[in-house]
């Protein structure tokens, strides 16, 4: 594990968005960084689809969201 030196608007837009996700600020930047791999090694693939494999690959499966009928 190392030192990442990143901007500090980059360091600020981190650190709000793992408090949404309740995250550390470390795993929230390693999850930007680890999906932002998979999508540029993954073009064809959206960022649903890439979600999708991810979670299938760790044994999680969410059921279907129930669609309202009006």
């Amino acid at each position: 594990m190392g030192i990442l030196n990143i901007e500090d608007e980059l360091h600020d837009t981190v650190r709000k968005a793992s408090k949404v996700s309740y995250r550390s600020i470390n795993a929230q930047a390693a999850y930007w960084i680890k999906i932002g791999m998979l999508c540029e090694t993954n073009p064809t693939l959206s960022f649903t689809e890439i979600i999708e494999r991810e979670l299938n690959a760790a044994g999680v499966s969410a059921p279907p969201l129930a669609v309202n009928e009006a």
